[in-house]
């Protein structure tokens, strides 16, 4: 670009998506002359749902703006909590985060999730059409503007994941409500209804039985219950929610 130059900063928590020397602080921006804010802003490795507000020398405006020469804009990070305003809180996830979604799941969160990558076109359609948040790690992703609204999702852990996105958004917990398989609604299921399902040892070891109401998938106390309980008390100890059965 060859126009004025403008003075960039962003906030501490979004400086990894800039390039090394502009994580420093303040630094000059030469922009074509033409170009809006948000467009700078993504141009210089930032996703505008990561940014929060918008300031130039000091006053807030929107991302459609045109910066001039010598004025300082400053790149705030997303407020938290964040809110979604116009739908009910609901996720759509990217191929690369199953372990989240099941999790998301697991305490009741409705989080769609495309097990095959179907595209990057496809995901930002299913985000308008359904109005989900869309969550990923893919900043070009992020940054198609038919989506209906986004969120990176910063770490590769899963638990870090979690906690990032539970806090971010503050979505209401019922644990044990949704099956991590399809993010159907689950049920209570007597063992008689739900026998021909399970293995002998299965029926002949529990009696507390759930069952998705969209693929008929059993749930029960099983070997791995106790981990997933611990998944759920952390969650719920730290967000809120009922802990559920």
């Amino acid at each position: 670009m060859n126009g004025p130059e403008i003075v960039f900063e962003v906030a501490p928590e979004l400086r990894l998506f800039v390039p090394h020397e502009r994580r420093r602080g303040r630094t000059g921006v030469v922009t074509d002359g033409v170009s809006t804010l948000g467009h700078v802003v993504e141009s210089l490795g930032v996703p505008l749902t990561e940014a929060g507000s918008l300031l130039v020398d000091g006053r807030p405006v929107p991302a459609s703006y045109v910066p001039g020469a010598g004025e300082h804009v400053e790149v705030r990070a997303v407020e938290r909590p964040q809110r979604v305003p116009g739908a009910p809180l609901r996720f759509l996830l990217d191929v690369h985060l199953g372990t989240l979604a099941r999790r998301l799941r697991l305490l009741g969160v409705d989080a769609a999730y495309e097990s095959e990558d179907i595209g990057d076109p496809a995901l930002a359609a299913l985000s308008a059409r359904e109005r989900r948040v869309l969550l990923s790690r893919d900043r070009g992703l992020l940054r198609r503007r038919e989506i209906w609204a986004g969120a990176y999702v910063y770490s590769d852990r899963p638990a870090e994941q979690l906690r990032d996105v539970l806090g971010r958004f503050t979505p209401v917990l019922v644990p044990w409500s949704r099956c991590t398989a399809c993010n159907g609604t689950l049920v209570e299921a007597d063992k008689e209804s739900v026998s021909e399902r399970l293995e002998r040892g299965t029926q002949t070891s529990y009696d507390v039985f759930a069952q998705c109401t969209a693929c008929g998938r059993v749930y029960w106390r099983g070997a791995h219950h106790a981990h997933l309980e611990a998944v759920v008390a952390d969650a719920v100890r730290e967000f809120g929610g009922a802990p559920g059965v």
